[in-house]
């Protein structure tokens, strides 16, 4: 055999690959293109100001995702994901107009969830001949995440998880001030403190489960793994909210915490510690027995 045959034959088969993978790409297009209605009010609710706009950072999560596996993405995908992508599409489809927009959208999106892992391998190359593992779970909550939810969440879940901060943080500043706490509010040396919507913690939230995907992606991690871990995401967001709040209303009740600018260096600093504090947990090794 020639030499030059021999150095065309790895042109050749790396040209084959590509043509394998135009399937998976194509499938992942159309079905883009199909879930069109989708994208449009996703970005109409956030160009509008109704909501804000995290969820296309989850977006541009799950894109390089698939950028960084596309040489590697299945030429037979895996049907049962396969499957549930079709599935949902059609779902989403016949029930926009019938149900809320952000019903159809959530069917929408983890659809398209779906169809991706339906051709993600099974690991992608990391760190050069490492092999770092694609779990479903992180994707899926990405997916989940790219939804403009954040003022849903506050309509349906603020208030309660307002009560809940207000009650932890009386319980705390009772060891200084005389705390009362009345609804979502604190009646501190009777003076009366709100806690207001962007204290409920629910965009802290989102940036907590954010990092826990990210990082679970980025260091391999299992779906039994990414789940028994996510309590403890949870937990460390609820604590670090009531860690901010309290230092707040503190600093409030003090007379110190007036300037807007002490307000977001407290919060940008203890929101810096709990996804620190995320990340730390979610990337932390498995103990093997």
């Amino acid at each position: 055999m020639s030499i030059a045959l021999l150095l065309r034959r790895p042109l050749a088969l790396n040209a084959a690959m590509r043509i394998d993978r135009a399937p998976a790409w194509l499938w992942i297009a159309l079905q883009s293109a199909a879930l069109w209605p989708t994208w449009r009010w996703m970005a109409a609710r956030v160009a509008d100001g109704s909501d804000d706009p995290l969820g296309l950072l989850a977006l541009a999560t799950l894109g390089a995702l698939l950028w960084s596996a596309r040489g590697q993405l299945r030429c037979a995908p895996r049907l049962p994901w396969l499957a549930a992508a079709l599935a949902g599409t059609l779902a989403a489809t016949l029930l926009r107009g019938w149900v809320t927009p952000l019903a159809t959208s959530l069917l929408a999106i983890v659809a398209w969830a779906c169809s991706l892992l339906a051709f993600l391998p099974a690991a992608r190359a990391h760190g050069g001949a490492a092999r770092c593992a694609i779990a479903a779970t992180p994707v899926l909550t990405l997916a989940v995440l790219a939804l403009p939810l954040i003022a849903s969440l506050q309509f349906y879940a603020g208030y309660p998880l307002r009560v809940i901060t207000a009650e932890a943080s009386r319980w705390l500043l009772g060891a200084w001030f005389a705390v009362q706490r009345e609804g979502s509010s604190l009646l501190v040396d009777g003076r009366l403190i709100i806690v207001d919507a962007p204290c409920s913690g629910v965009q802290m939230a989102w940036a907590g489960y954010f990092t826990a995907c990210a990082v679970a992606l980025l260091r391999g991690r299992a779906n039994r793994a990414f789940l028994l871990r996510l309590p403890l995401v949870g937990l460390t967001v609820l604590a670090g909210n009531v860690l901010r709040n309290t230092v707040l209303v503190a600093l409030e009740a003090g007379g110190h915490g007036a300037a807007a600018l002490v307000h977001q260096g407290v919060g940008l600093l203890v929101l810096a510690a709990v996804c620190g504090g995320i990340a730390v947990v979610m990337g932390r090794a498995e103990a093997r027995s």
